[in-house]
């Protein structure tokens, strides 16, 4: 039916057949008709939106194909015929299969009239509940609650209720578990609660949940014992007002837990050797400070030690312990303080009733306080798993990344269960293992199969469920936002005992946890790549601009200046086509200046600059830079401040002659017309430093720590012309980074004014004596 699932999610119809006794709500009525466990079942969802069609052939015609050999084989039909298809079978199972088709009529009437508007009468829709208790007979009355609410078309749940400080045996943890699992397969919603008073439960929560109908099972018991014991059909049939009560009874020859399976089953489980010893110790002092005391005062009674030697067990031990040590109390205290002593005979009438009822109250007060630790210890184990829940939910919200998440996950789940935990997601077409606890990095063929399942299907598979069931691991889909974004798997070791309902929802919450984080972890990482896009973008947008305004402008004076040569010629004289001329020149070195720039940029943010180092003179390149700036119709004074024993230094000369440009540059654009504009260069500790100071307007403090970042652009003293990429200091920074040395920018110099930008390289080491090394 899986398969059959798959091919439909693919677009393919599918044409099959169907025997009525496959369906997975009749299996125990089928069995109780022929006799015969169906072993291969399919649940009733699966055929949620099929068509049916009846094929009805009377039972006659059928055993007469079968005799024919068109069924089965000869041998197999023969069996069949003995075993299954006899007449009486086929005509019960014929009215099952005409029931399930007339129940899916009724639906798809009722469907049809809703979709159609017709007007009623439109009864209040039915909810059942199941309750579901720790034996097999549970999964027959979560079939017979299956059948019910298809009769009735109504949503059901399915809930077992477990007392504070119960300790259920490990058979009765699995019956519970593997009746929810086959509620939630065949689509009930299932609970498990707990509670002291069972029936107040139950009808509080279908009272919560608008249930009107209630399903529960009572087991073959004699009318003694119903004199005496109350079930918890009777208190539910009592206390239910206005609700529904269907009470589905087990017969006699199937009732479990008869005789003394029942009666080992309600009496305590045995606890060790020692703590036996122990009560029976507990009993010896209490003796013996008995006999002390009666030898020292005349005490009248004696029996208040024995009850502090049934409580102290009960309080260490638990109940087992507790009704030992009151046995022995009884005994204790026969033989040594009732009179004819040292004997268990009784000589007074009344010594034989208060020796009775010291008994009573000693098995009274151990069972009580025997309950009242298990409670104890049962409230405890709940209080470490809730914090335990809390603690890594906490941890997961401290956690940023997938694999930090992962790491997490697989080992909370292992220290939570005792076993190998995985944690797979997807990587390219495949699943693979990010992390487990204890490490592992391979999974056998078959349980990467049920987890690529679980992981398509987004539904559990492996061991417990219908699907794999084989494979020795649980796998559970982390699914956050309707996508499955990986799988969890549990090993389920043969030595160990399955997972109870208990820790397996603990899993299921620690592994919606776990989803909801790595979903977290996903957006993140594309928050990032989508910040980062859109500051890309930004930056893109921002150049763009830039580019566009500022190549404008020499692009204009050329185009301009050429034009007027082109059209007036040999009409305009010398002088002004030399200064046309020399227009042009200077607007082109500009337009080059910022092309420089721009691929300067590029070149650094790709760590792909291409520095040739040699011996440099700084005091060239300081002039140089002035006389360019000077011919492109810079109006500021410079001066120098050079020493005439300056050394050389290693560098690349053009890239130091840029990044200075760059830094004289910025002068002329914000100091002012009338600014002055000192280059100075000198040697200290080992390097060399170079000044460029003006006494312009300086530079403004909200802008100083940013004045380096790519796109920061300066309020210009006058005039829109010249660079205005805003990339030149930034060039000039990253020029002097990749020689090894600083650039830094200071402002205000002196009297509130100026900017001063101190650009160091190091010296390097010298090829030759004389200073004229190569590269």
């Amino acid at each position: 039916w899986q398969d059959v699932r798959e091919l439909i999610d693919a677009g393919l119809d599918v044409w099959t057949t169907l025997n009525v006794q496959h369906l997975e709500s009749l299996n125990d009525v089928v069995q109780r008709i022929s006799g015969v466990r169906v072993r291969e079942t399919v649940p009733d969802g699966a055929l949620a939106g099929a068509d049916l069609i009846l094929v009805d052939l009377p039972p006659e015609e059928l055993l007469k194909r079968l005799a024919e050999g068109k069924v089965y084989l000869a041998e197999t039909a023969d069996r069949a015929r003995q075993n299954f298809f006899k007449p009486t079978n086929l005509t019960a199972l014929r009215e099952l299969a005409l029931r399930a088709v007339t129940a899916r009529v009724d639906s798809d009437l009722v469907e049809h009239m809703q979709g159609g508007a017709i007007e009623g009468p439109w009864a209040a829709g039915e909810r059942l509940l199941v309750c579901v208790g720790p034996d097999a007979f549970s999964r027959q009355i979560v079939r017979h609650a299956r059948r019910l609410a298809d009769l009735t078309d109504a949503a059901w749940f399915a809930v077992t209720v477990e007392r504070p400080g119960s300790d259920p045996a490990p058979e009765a943890r699995r019956a519970a578990g593997d009746a929810l699992r086959l509620a939630e397969s065949l689509g009930a919603e299932t609970r498990a609660l707990v509670a002291s008073d069972l029936a107040a439960e139950i009808l509080r929560l279908a009272r919560f949940e608008n249930v009107t109908q209630i399903v529960i099972g009572r087991a073959h018991t004699s009318a003694l014992k119903r004199l005496f014991r109350s079930s918890l059909a009777d208190a539910l049939i009592r206390q239910a007002d206005g609700i529904a009560v269907h009470v589905v009874t087990l017969p006699a020859e199937e009732t479990p837990h008869r005789g003394l399976a029942g009666l080992r089953r309600h009496l305590p489980a045995p606890g060790p050797m020692g703590d036996y010893l122990v009560a029976a110790l507990g009993v010896a002092g209490a003796v013996l400070v008995g006999v002390g005391l009666t030898r020292l005062v005349a005490l009248p009674n004696v029996s208040m030690l024995f009850l502090m030697a049934v409580l102290l067990p009960a309080l260490r031990s638990g109940v087992g312990p507790a009704v030992f040590a009151s046995a022995l109390s009884f005994a204790a205290y026969n033989f040594f303080f009732i009179d004819p002593r040292y004997t268990f005979t009784i000589a007074r009438p009344h010594e034989l009733l208060a020796l009775a009822i010291f008994l009573v109250i000693a098995v009274l007060i151990s069972a009580i306080a025997g309950r009242a630790r298990a409670q104890t210890e049962a409230a405890i184990r709940r209080v470490r798993a809730i914090r335990r829940l809390y603690e890594f939910t906490r941890k997961l919200s401290s956690v940023a990344g997938r694999d930090d998440v992962a790491e997490a996950a697989a080992t909370e789940i292992h220290a939570l269960t005792g076993r190998a935990t995985v944690l797979l997601m997807a990587e390219g077409t495949d699943l693979a293992i990010i992390s487990a606890w204890p490490p592992e990095d391979r999974l056998d063929t078959a349980s990467l199969s049920a987890a690529r399942w679980a992981f398509t299907r987004r539904e559990p598979a492996g061991t417990g469920t219908a699907t794999l069931p084989t494979v020795p691991w649980l796998f559970l889909p982390l699914v956050a936002r309707e996508t499955a974004i990986g799988v969890i798997g549990v090993e389920d070791a043969a030595e160990s005992q399955p997972l109870d309902a208990e820790r397996r929802g603990l899993v299921t919450s620690l592994t919606g946890q776990t989803a909801i984080a790595l979903d977290r972890a996903r957006l993140a990482v594309e928050i990032d790549a989508a910040r980062a896009a859109a500051e890309t973008e930004r930056v893109r947008n921002i150049l763009l601009a830039s580019i566009s305004h500022d190549f404008r402008t020499p692009l204009s004076a050329i185009l301009g200046s050429a034009t007027s040569l082109m059209s007036l010629g040999e009409k305009l004289a010398p002088a002004q086509r030399a200064d046309l001329l020399a227009m042009i020149r200077d607007e082109a070195e500009h337009l080059d200046g910022m092309v420089r720039n721009l691929l300067a940029m590029t070149r650094l943010e790709a760590g792909a600059l291409d520095i040739r180092m040699d011996w440099t003179d700084l005091s060239e390149i300081l002039h140089r830079v002035v006389v360019l700036a000077r011919r492109r119709g810079a109006p500021q004074s410079f001066s120098f401040a050079i020493p005439g024993d300056l050394p050389l230094v290693r560098a690349d000369p053009a890239l130091i002659e840029q990044a200075i440009g760059n830094l004289v540059g910025n002068a002329v654009h914000h100091a002012g017309a009338e600014a002055h504009v000192i280059l100075a260069a000198t040697v200290r500790d080992g390097q060399a430093v170079l000044c460029v100071t003006d006494d312009g307007p300086g530079v403004p403090a909200d802008l100083l720590p940013h004045i380096f970042e790519k796109f920061v652009h300066a309020p210009r003293a006058g005039g829109d012309g010249g660079e205005g990429t805003g990339l030149g200091l930034a060039i000039a920074r990253g020029i002097a980074e990749a020689h090894g040395g600083t650039l830094v920018a200071e402002s205000p110099v002196g009297n509130g004014r100026g900017a001063r930008f101190v650009f160091t390289l190091p010296m390097g080491e010298r090829a030759d004596g004389d200073g004229s090394g190569g590269r």
